[in-house]
């Protein structure tokens, strides 16, 4: 009987690689949780990178999100156009265009300078004014701590100070909306293009529902746009002719200045409507109470007879969600952050509901 012969030593090494190779390394990770929550914690970290970079380009993509809105509001007059003129819509955006830029130019020639000088004599009117308001209700025997009212007012005539400068910073410079605008003259001009693109980065099954939630956003954003521009004629409008009419001073610029901060839902008309009163009460007491008549009249107009009927035509947007994202986005990204904060809010909400209805019907 034949003695029986070791295995070759190649085959017995293959052996032991193949148990090394089947071993699970420092790096393996065969526990389906623990593989699972290595997911999660990949997908958080993820996130949180993809929003410090986010933070860190803010301003480039606000100027980016900002020329969409302005390209919203040229696709929506050229669309309005359309239905009166019946030409080619390269020549209906060029008419928006050019009226865009006629006003943006004569908005900074006639407000641009007045805006900056009166900014700086706001705050001192406020503190005068407040400060006679004080005087008078300490002598009629209220109990007022005069130093620590003179703190507050001080403090609040230094931000409305900075928030009037602001708005006449906006209106001189050129940096930020000129690329703004011509983003927004870009994205006018050929908005399927640029779509396209985008979703060319996306993949096939996706392609789909991406050209419909985009177009579902531009309708949105034209149908916003074109009621805040309608709500900002009328205010500022009715403002200049009634101040006009009872000859406060400066009528035709606190009325452009209304039309203007009229754009800032929540906010912008405390902002116009202290300026209006303060620069009122600054000339005598019954152009002060006229100005304060005018504010509450135009606005009330303005809530109950304008809003509601651009409401049933626009997105229909929380005040409370609006004015949290104004604060965040004011906080983060100033006063560009705090004019977008509105349009964001909806866009967002389209692709939510949007995505809503996807899950629904999956």
């Amino acid at each position: 009987m034949a003695e029986a012969r070791p295995r070759p030593t190649r085959t017995r090494s293959r052996k032991v690689n193949e148990q090394v190779v089947q071993q699970a390394g420092p790096a393996d990770i065969h526990d389906p949780v623990l593989r699972n929550e290595f997911k999660r914690a990949a997908v958080w970290i993820g996130l949180a990178a993809a929003l410090a970079l986010t933070v860190y380009l803010a301003e480039p993509l606000l100027i980016i999100f900002g020329g969409m809105v302005f390209a919203a509001m040229i696709d929506g007059g050229a669309r309005l156009l359309g239905r009166v003129l019946k030409i080619g819509r390269l020549w209906r955006v060029s008419i928006v265009l050019a009226f865009a830029v006629a006003f943006m130019a004569w908005t900074a020639m006639f407000a641009g300078s007045q805006i900056a000088a009166q900014a700086a004599l706001l705050p001192e009117i406020i503190q005068s004014q407040s400060m006679k308001v004080l005087n008078w209700a300490q002598a009629h025997g209220a109990v007022v701590n005069m130093k620590t009212a003179q703190s507050l007012i001080e403090k609040a005539a230094g931000a409305i100070g900075e928030l009037t400068s602001a708005v006449g910073g906006l209106i001189g410079g050129l940096t930020t909306a000129f690329g703004i605008v011509v983003l927004g003259i870009y994205f006018a001009l050929e908005p399927q293009l640029y779509q396209r693109g985008f979703a060319w980065l996306l993949p096939i099954g996706q392609r789909e529902h991406f050209a419909g939630t985009a177009q579902q956003m531009g309708h949105t954003l034209r149908r916003l746009m074109a009621g805040r521009l309608t709500g900002m004629t009328i205010e500022g409008l009715a403002t200049w002719i009634l101040l006009g009419w009872w000859g406060v001073p400066m009528a035709a610029l606190l009325g452009l200045l209304t039309g203007l901060l009229a754009f800032l839902p929540n906010i912008g008309a405390p902002i116009s409507g202290a300026l209006m009163i303060m620069v009122g009460f600054s000339d005598s007491t019954s152009t002060g109470l006229f100005c304060v008549f005018v504010y509450l009249f135009v606005h009330i107009l303005d809530g109950n007879i304008v809003v509601p009927l651009i409401a049933k035509h626009t997105a229909d947007l929380a005040p409370a969600v609006v004015l949290g994202m104004q604060l965040i986005m004011g906080t983060l990204f100033g006063l560009l952050g705090l004019m977008l904060a509105d349009p964001l809010v909806a866009m967002i909400k389209v692709a939510l509901e949007r995505q809503s209805q996807r899950n629904e019907g999956a």
